[in-house]
């Protein structure tokens, strides 16, 4: 016969495992927002022409003084795909930034800023909900802490672990609705943003996915509280039909 499981122990193991996949997702959510690698890709551009020391593919030069006239006719059979350049880029929810050519450092600039008029209403909802998400997750992590580390009575326990668990489970449904909605403005700035900044090849970054593992996490998190407070519950129930079914035997055969 195996020997019976501590049910406390086994509570106190799962408490630590449901706050550690929230104190998890908490720290993936707020890497995610602060960062601006959501999304990555490059821009096509023309080439500038070439100024001081430059020299290499990154540049035009036109009537440089190391040459000769011949470098007039170097910049007409320039067309094409020779005459522009792949310029690196990455943006998040607060700002996009590209590569300088010839030159060490990036230039950034507001990612509001660059959304069409018509959908900068939801990114502000959606870093609304980012922030909210971030803010549910927080209060869940500390619930969850406080039923660790505060040794009460097990009703006191259910009472935090089935707040946690609501807290959680919101947070998880916020996050999804706030990286859906990122998602679907990224895609309407990509085809409506001003010309100057619509990437030529673009894919997702680490950054969103930390944004959706924070969110994987979350989910966890909230599914191994609510395992936990039905454990509880069941574990309750057997306990009170044992001692109703012993209660039962006691008054039907008395001692004398």
């Amino acid at each position: 016969r195996m020997p019976a499981s501590d049910p406390a122990a086994d509570r106190r193991q799962r408490a630590s495992v449901a706050f550690s996949l929230s104190f998890l997702s908490l720290a993936c959510s707020i890497t995610a927002f602060g960062s601006s690698y959501w999304c990555e890709g490059t821009r096509k551009v023309a080439k500038p022409f070439c100024t001081g020391q430059s020299k290499g593919d990154h540049c035009i030069r036109f009537n440089s003084p190391d040459g000769n006239n011949s470098n007039a006719v170097q910049y007409i059979w320039e067309t094409g795909d020779d005459k522009f350049i792949d310029r690196k880029f990455h943006a998040g929810i607060w700002y996009s930034c590209e590569e300088i050519i010839n030159e060490e450092g990036e230039k950034c600039r507001s990612f509001i800023s660059l959304t069409p008029a018509a959908d900068r209403g939801v990114l502000w909802l959606s870093i609304v909900a980012e922030l909210l998400y971030i803010i549910l997750l927080l209060i869940g992590a500390i619930l969850m802490s406080v039923e660790m580390c505060y040794y009460s009575t097990v009703i006191d326990g259910l009472k935090i672990n089935a707040f946690s668990a609501v807290v959680t489970v919101l947070a998880g449904l916020l996050g999804m609705v706030a990286h859906m909605m990122y998602t679907t403005v990224f895609q309407m700035t990509v085809n409506l943003g001003p010309e100057d900044w619509r990437p030529h090849t673009w894919d997702y970054g680490w950054s969103y996915c930390l944004a959706w593992a924070s969110f994987a996490c979350c989910m966890a998190a909230a599914v191994t509280t609510i395992n936990k407070y039905t454990k509880t519950i069941l574990e309750f129930k057997h306990k009170r039909k044992m001692l109703e079914r012993s209660l039962k035997i006691k008054y039907k055969f008395p001692d004398h």
